[in-house]
């Protein structure tokens, strides 16, 4: 019959591809719910107030015209809709196309079983199916992996979530409008069941029953999968567990599997009281935690709780008295078993021969420790037993009292037995792939040996006190031709042979009387000695690394692993050199990606490398988490360093009196600093001792976890440095701000310090890492407070900054600003506010308006840069950039609302343009014209000059940015300053060259080398704010003039200094020069250059205008 599962059996393919399809989306759903955007559980208030009235749940499609048409009602509404659509649409669609694959799942898994039915199969029924091992392994598959999907989303994607998500989807997908959309189906088979998974919540009522039959399956299939797999040992894993103690882990997957299934006909489990008993006896006499699916642990005492017949059959395993011996049985069997894995882990205890004279009971041991410490993970797991339930809460303390509980123990012995089982395997799998080699050695020596001893007895090799005998010398000759002729390949036959031949050798040794010569003896020893070997040889079989792999399954422990975490971390701070021991136990833990790559790789589907890199991803940050201790010591080490160096050791000076040498040697504190380095280059050690390893299909290079986890904590570290560091307080007199700077900047010095110091015992490039860290902090700050003017956000998964390895950690805010950049920038924009201060131009400096106190000058900056680097300032610039376009857009919808709409004003501003035209004419009777028109325009200006204000502060905060940057980029880098400005020199004269001839070059669209340099440029200072293009505008009218206006309107606020050029008449009513020049600058430089003109124009004609008045009036002696 043609094998069930090869590629031209379309039957066997199409149940294979179903299955390897629902491990594939078992994966992407435990993949997909460490992203759920955190905007859809409206936990927080500030969530509900904002999206509240746009994220609905099912209760929508009731009346979703009502919803709408409350959305249209509100423009703020719909812009807020518009941009929740544009920075969420990307994830929502992600987890619809993980929804509609469990609907695709079981809608595939139906049409199978109706194909089977129907006869599209030649010679196949659902009963032949079954029939066959493969067969039936895989359809039991298909079932339990709908369930677990089913199991997974509830667990990890709660039900409101869930909703909330597929309304969106509906929303603002095409899929309404989609005839062959299955979009009802999907909300119908996921909606919401009550299910929550916090602690202390309580079960609804028929669940998971209900939840199992919204898509409905074909019951003789269920029923007779239930059958198979109470009747058969499906996956044949008795043979590897002989013990009858053992039977119920042997079958713990086929368990598990029934545990799903039989919620798909819970009859079973409410009134077949023989059934369950008959369920129980066999699979869980002595186990009630299990493991469904990769680590997830169910307590049969709480799941089966409402089930009649369940919970009655399951009340014999729960027996105070069977808890007590199974405890007590574990307990006595973990300590025998530890006892002799430590002895087989002596040095030495371990050779080829012992083990291939032991492996039973080499492989009785591993499966004795495999058991115990299954059993005891499981069922002292916290996750199994919920603290709210007396009756588990009392099982639970009888275990860890009779079981003699204590996690360190627990943890030693897996450790130990991981170490053992990878020694074993690791020899196994040497032994067999030299295993023909020895063989065919051992057979070459045993022939010569009875060569030689038939030339003895020829009598051509003379040998002390041998007499020629023909027979023996035949007989010898015969036996080497005899163990010649053995034949690999044929193992059973040749094995059978040798056993004869050691049995000949022994006979003609006793019955010709050759122990009396030493020489012969000893011939005939050596070669009973090689065909015992070629025995042992021929005896080491694949199926022990099979059975090995069986028995040291550890994917039960996939999350409950996690608990001993912090007992690995303290063991490795004790003693590094444990992470070797560890090594084992990853690779162990490895051996969890069989389970889900099994189906995909016998499928040959594509899903295999996503999947894969899925869970090698999940078990290598686990790797990280544990070794990242390393890391945390060092930097412990590296605090008490850094405040040894600051505080205590004085430095040498490079001329020292001979006296005084006692006082600079410190011995003490340099004692402790050489202790303290010691320990980290040990801690060092401890890390890189773990060899290249290959975790599932990521490859772990120890180096690169140490320099991973040095940059993880150091983010972490100066990341909560700049974040407590610049908090600061609005109402302190003075400011925080030159005080909070200095402060971070020493506490920055030191880490930078420090951390120089300690980079060759550790053997990394310090100073690479610090910039590139630093650098990559204070990037993704910015980016986390531009988002704040962003339309379409940049999500953490989206930004180039933020890793998965070496995160960034993200602080509460603690007021408007996101971040401490966004802290630092409005803190200085509160200082330098051009109500409160004056700037003083020549000096770059802020006077308070009122005391004339200086508020803070250029120094900010030059600390800024000291402190936070270049990447901090460029930060500070680009935040200031989003700020500037933040304040242009709403001056152009205050124009729009206060100007254009107001038709009082545009009567007003009429009038002044037919009065000032044309612009070279002189205005008569100027003074009533223009003072007429502020009049009756005076309720506008205040919001006007607090705009245009705004944006000159910001424009002077740029220019001394980009004046810093440009100093310390000459003065560190001349020649990066250099290449630039010449660089920059080159391309524009290249422009402008192309512009005057079009034919010569000029760099194309998809050419990034403009907006590459742009970056350099803007980092090194060289180029000009006030040139800059902020954003896109469309004509406005009266825009020239109403600029104009308001100039004139400001001017009486303002006074000549001889020295200091205009400033503020009275600090009440204040206006600062500088800021309003460079504001109106600005705002006039986004619109078309004749806008600029035409003010210039009407200036010009105010100068004259008023020039020709006063001359006028001086001449007419005083008369108009």
């Amino acid at each position: 019959m043609l094998d069930f599962l090869a590629e031209n059996n379309l039957c066997g393919q199409a149940i294979l591809r179903i299955v390897s399809c629902g491990n594939a989306i078992i994966a992407e759903l435990l993949r997909l719910s460490e992203f759920i955007p955190a905007v859809f559980r409206l936990k927080d208030r500030a969530d509900q107030q904002k999206y509240g009235d746009i994220i609905f749940d099912f209760s929508y499609f009731k009346g979703p015209e009502l919803w709408e048409s409350k959305l249209e009602a509100k423009p703020e509404l719909q812009d807020l809709d518009e941009e929740f659509r544009e920075n969420n649409i990307e994830i929502v669609t992600r987890f619809y196309l993980a929804f509609q694959s469990v609907h695709k799942y079981i809608v595939d898994l139906n049409r199978y079983l109706d194909d089977l039915n129907e006869g599209v199969y030649i010679q196949q029924t659902l009963e032949s199916v079954l029939l066959n091992e493969d067969g039936k392994q895989l359809l039991c598959e298909a079932l339990y992996l709908y369930g677990v999907m089913l199991l997974v989303i509830d667990q990890k994607i709660e039900g409101e979530v869930r909703e909330r998500m597929l309304v969106s989807y509906y929303r603002y997908s095409a899929a309404r409008s989609s005839a062959d959309s299955n979009m009802d189906d999907i909300c119908k088979l996921l909606r919401s069941t009550g299910y929550s998974c916090q602690p202390g919540a309580k079960r609804p009522p028929s669940y998971p029953e209900s939840y199992f039959q919204r898509v409905p399956i074909n019951e003789s299939f269920i029923s007779m999968v239930i059958g198979r797999l109470r009747s058969d040992d499906i996956y044949n894993q008795v043979s590897a567990y002989p013990l009858p103690e053992h039977r119920s882990t042997a079958l713990a997957n086929q368990a598990a599997m029934l545990y799903v299934i039989l919620y798909f006909e819970p009859s079973i489990l409410h009134t077949h009281q023989a059934k369950m008993r008959e369920i129980v006896d066999k699979y869980f006499p002595d186990n009630w935690v299990i493991s469904i699916y990769m680590g997830i642990t169910v307590n049969l005492a709480d799941a089966w709780e409402p089930y009649k017949a369940a919970k009655t059959a399951l009340n014999n395993t729960l027996d105070l008295s069977n808890v007590r011996e199974q405890a007590s049985r574990y307990a006595t069997v973990s300590e025998r078993v530890h006892t002799q894995v430590q002895q087989f882990l002596k040095e030495g205890y371990l050779r080829e021969e012992m083990i291939l004279d032991n492996i039973p009971k080499l492989l009785n041991c591993l499966r004795d420790c495999n058991v115990a410490i299954r059993w005891l993970m499981l069922h002292t797991a916290d996750s199994a037993c919920d603290p709210n339930n007396k009756r588990l809460r009392q099982i639970k303390d009888q275990i860890l009292t009779d079981s003699r509980y204590n996690p360190k123990i627990l943890f030693h012995l897996l450790l130990d037995t991981a170490q053992f089982e990878f020694i074993l395997k690791e020899m196994f799998k040497q032994m067999l792939s030299e295993k023909q080699a020895k063989w065919e050695h051992y057979k070459k020596e045993g022939s010569e040996r009875m060569t030689e001893l038939a030339d003895v007895f020829s009598g051509v090799k003379p040998l002390t006190r041998v007499e020629k005998n023909e027979n023996l010398q035949a007989w010898f000759r015969e036996i080497s031709k005899q163990i010649l002729s053995l034949n690999y390949d044929d193992s059973t036959a040749a094995g059978r042979k040798t056993v004869q031949l050691i049995q000949a050798l022994e006979e003609v040794q006793e019955f010709h009387q050759l122990e009396s010569n030493l020489q012969v003896c000893q011939f005939l020893a050596d070669t009973r000695k090689f065909l015992h070997q070629m025995i042992r040889t021929i005896n080491i079989k694949e199926e022990v690394l099979i059975t090995m792999q069986i028995v040291g399954d550890l994917s039960f422990a996939w999350q409950l692993i996690d608990s001993f975490t912090s007992i690995m971390q303290e063991s490795i701070r004790v003693n590094p050199s444990m992470v070797t021991k560890l090594r084992a136990t990853f690779l162990k833990l490895a051996s969890a990606l069989d389970l889900p790559l099994l189906r995909i790789n016998q499928a040959n589907s594509p899903d295999l490398l996503s999947v894969s890199q899925y869970y090698s991803g999940e078990l290598v940050s686990y790797v990280r988490k544990v070794l990242q201790i390393i890391p945390e010591s060092m930097f412990t080490s590296l605090l008490k360093i850094i405040k040894l160096q600051t505080h205590d050791i004085i430095e040498v000076p490079t001329r020292l009196d001979k006296d005084k040498l006692r006082d600079y040697a410190q011995l003490g504190p340099r004692y402790e600093v050489a202790k303290l380095t010691h320990a980290i280059s040990i801690f060092t050690e401890g890390i890189l001792m773990m060899k290249t390893t290959l975790v599932g299909i990521i490859k772990v290079d120890p180096k690169q976890l140490l320099e991973d986890g040095i940059r993880k904590e150091l983010v972490k570290r100066v990341a909560f440095a700049l974040h407590k560091g610049l908090i600061f307080n609005p109402r302190a007199k003075p400011s925080e701000l030159m005080p909070k700077l200095k402060e971070l900047g020493a506490t920055m010095d030191g880490f930078h310090r420090s951390f120089e110091y300690i980079q060759d015992y550790v053997n990394i490039y310090a100073l690479k890492i610090w910039q590139e860290e630093v650098s990559r902090i204070i990037n993704y700050n910015v980016e986390q407070e531009c988002n704040n003017f962003l339309r379409t956000k940049i999500q953490d998964w989206q930004s180039m900054y933020q890793s998965t390895h070496i995160p960034i950690p993200k602080f509460t805010p603690v007021d408007e600003s996101v971040t401490f950049i966004g802290r630092l920038c409005r803190e200085i924009l509160r200082i330098t506010d051009p109500k409160m201060t004056c700037h003083i131009d020549q000096l770059n400096t802020w006077y308070d308006m009122k005391t004339h106190q200086e508020v803070t000058s250029s120094r900010l900056f030059s600390e800024i840069q000291t402190t936070l680097g270049t990447f901090g300032l460029n930060g500070l610039d680009r935040l200031l950039c989003f700020m500037i376009v933040k304040e242009l857009q709403n001056f152009l919808s205050m124009f729009q609302k206060i100007i254009l709409r107001d038709r009082t004003v545009q009567d007003t501003l009429k009038t002044l343009m037919n009065a000032v035209s044309p612009l070279k004419s002189i205005v008569a009777n100027s003074n009533k014209i223009y003072f007429s028109a502020i009049a009756k325009t005076q309720k506008i200006w205040t919001a006007y000059l607090e705009a245009i204000m705004k944006v000159g502060q910001m424009q002077i905060l740029r220019q001394q940015i980009a004046n810093e940057l440009n100093y310390s980029c000459r003065f560190d880098s001349k020649h990066l300053a250099a290449a630039l400005e010449n660089l920059n020199k080159a391309l524009l004269a290249d422009i402008e060259a192309h512009y005057q001839d079009p034919s010569l070059p000029y760099p194309k669209e998809d050419n990034t080398l403009l907006y590459e340099i742009t970056a350099y440029l803007e980092a090194a200072g060289i180029h000009n704010p006030l040139n800059k293009i902020y954003i896109t505008t469309k004509r406005l009218p009266y825009f020239p003039i109403v600029n104009f206006l308001f100039l004139i309107a400001q001017l009486p606020k303002l006074q000549y200094n001889k020295n200091l050029g205009m400033v503020c008449r009275k600090p009440a009513d204040p206006v600062d020069w500088p800021p309003l020049v460079l504001g109106l600058l600005t705002l006039l430089k986004q619109f078309h250059a004749r806008y600029t003109e035409q003010f210039l124009a009407l200036i010009g004609q105010f100068i004259r205008s008023t020039v020709e008045q006063c001359t006028r009036y001086r001449r007419t002696g005083g008369k108009m």
